[in-house]
């Protein structure tokens, strides 16, 4: 059985173009086989793309297992202004990604064959991630850990996840990690968990002898 974290050179392609809108805008992507989500935007990622909050001091953003690019790509399309980087390990979705943001005319997309964060030494403001439940716990953490490492002062995680598939056990380990994580919606078994990672603003003290 192929799996949409790893790559299968032996699967057939079986392209096929997914439509869908948000916030008034179309988007039309290609998928193939052998990715996550092949067959239509799964409600996870649609409930993802709409309850990130992107402000003003947002200036980049990372997407960890960004597949053929659908979270990555539609906020980046909603908001030109910020460079998007989209990491992913699957050859094939790697493609696609890049595929996809030319098709729908997005320009500050950058697209990245990699495991994760793995070796990455840029920073970001905000990073977004579906991750691979199926991959196991090991892998879905490492999502989370590689993101609290990641992200500037005060920079903010979100992640979707369902609740029968670990959804209390993620919440548990961003707490463990960001000490201030939050359940900001709740639908249809869908956790969307918002993460933010503090500064530390050190109190200098001048001893003064008089």
């Amino acid at each position: 059985m192929s799996h949409y974290y790893l790559n299968d050179d032996n699967l057939k392609d079986n392209i096929k173009t997914i439509e869908f809108e948000l916030f008034n805008h179309k988007f039309t992507f290609k998928t193939n086989a052998g990715v996550f989500s092949k067959d239509r935007l799964d409600f996870g990622s649609k409930l993802l793309i709409e309850s990130v909050k992107i402000n003003e001091n947002i200036k980049s953003v990372a997407d960890i297992g960004a597949g053929y690019g659908p979270i990555g790509i539609t906020l980046a399309s909603l908001n030109p202004n910020i460079d998007f980087h989209l990491y992913e390990i699957n050859k094939k979705a790697v493609s696609l990604a890049n595929y996809n943001k030319e098709l729908n005319g997005v320009t500050n997309v950058f697209v990245y064959e990699n495991n994760a964060l793995d070796d990455v030494t840029k920073t970001f403001d905000l990073i977004v991630t579906n991750p691979p439940i199926r991959a196991g716990k090991d892998i879905v953490f490492k999502f989370y850990e590689q993101a609290f490492n990641s992200l500037n002062s005060k920079g903010l995680l979100y992640v979707v996840i369902q609740k029968k598939q670990g959804a209390q056990s993620s919440f548990q380990k961003l707490l463990e990690l960001f000490e201030n994580a939050t359940i900001t919606t709740k639908k249809s078994g869908y956790w969307i968990i918002e993460a933010k990672k503090n500064n530390i603003d050190w109190l200098l003290i001048d001893y003064m002898i008089i």
